[in-house]
C-alpha cells in the first residue's frame, strides 16, 4: 500500500473553520429569533484559551475547561466574527462570559442528539491581535510559573540538606561532648582514687 501524500491543503482545518462558522451562524440565528421549540445547546471551551475572558470565580472553579447550557436564563447574546458573549447565572450569581470560537471544544444540541467537536486553537483563520497577545502573555505566565516551582523545588532541597547536615553535626557534637565528659569523670574517679590511695599511705605511715 503506498503511503499517504502529505495534506498541504489541510481538509482538517478548513473543516474545523467551518463547523466553527456553523456554530456562528447557529447563535446568529438564535440571537435573532431565540431558541425554537426544544432546541436548547451545550457548549464546551478551554478556559485557558486565548481571548477567553471570564470572571476569577468562575476561573478558580473551572481552571482548565467549562461548558454552558444555553436554554431558558441567559442574556445579553452577542456574536461577532470571532466570538459571542453572553449573560448566564451561577449559583444565582450573574456572570458574563466572552468565548471566542477558536476555544470551542464542543457543541451539542441534546434534542436532536446533534454534536459537533473541535481541537481549540486549530484555525487557518487570522485571530484578532488581542487573542494572540493574550495567547503569548499566557505562555509567558506559564513559564515564570515553571520557573517559579524549579526555584521553589531547589530551594527545598537546599532546606533539607542544610537540616540534615545541622543534625548530623549536632550527632557529632553531642557524642564528642559525651566522650570527653566520660573522659573528664574517667580523670575524676583517677584523681580521687589517688587522693585515697594517698591518704592510706599517709595513714600508714602515721
Amino acid at each position: 500500500m503506498p503511503d499517504m501524500a502529505e495534506d498541504l491543503i489541510r481538509y482538517d482545518i478548513i473543516i474545523q473553520d467551518a463547523l466553527r462558522n456553523a456554530v456562528r451562524k447557529i447563535l446568529v440565528e438564535v440571537n435573532r429569533a431565540g431558541l425554537p421549540g426544544e432546541h436548547h445547546f451545550y457548549i464546551a471551551f478551554e478556559t485557558t484559551a486565548p481571548g477567553v475572558k471570564i470572571s476569577n470565580r468562575l476561573r478558580e472553579r473551572y481552571p482548565k475547561e467549562m461548558t454552558i447550557v444555553l436554554q431558558h436564563q441567559f442574556w445579553d447574546l452577542q456574536i461577532t466574527e470571532h466570538a459571542f458573549e453572553v449573560g448566564l447565572s451561577f449559583g444565582g450569581v450573574p456572570e458574563h462570559l466572552y468565548v471566542p470560537f477558536s476555544a470551542i471544544k464542543g457543541f451539542f444540541d441534546p434534542s436532536v442528539q446533534f454534536a459537533l467537536e473541535f481541537e481549540p486553537g486549530k484555525t487557518g483563520e487570522e485571530l484578532p491581535a488581542e487573542f494572540r497577545i493574550a495567547e503569548r502573555d499566557l505562555d509567558s505566565v506559564e513559564e515564570f510559573h515553571a520557573r517559579l516551582e524549579s526555584a521553589v523545588e531547589q530551594d527545598e532541597k537546599e532546606e533539607a540538606n542544610t537540616a540534615a547536615f545541622e543534625a548530623e553535626e549536632t550527632t557529632s557534637d553531642s557524642e564528642e561532648e559525651k566522650e570527653k565528659t566520660d573522659s573528664d569523670e574517667t580523670s575524676k574517679d583517677d584523681n580521687g582514687s589517688a587522693q585515697v590511695v594517698s591518704l592510706d599511705a599517709f595513714r600508714k605511715k602515721s
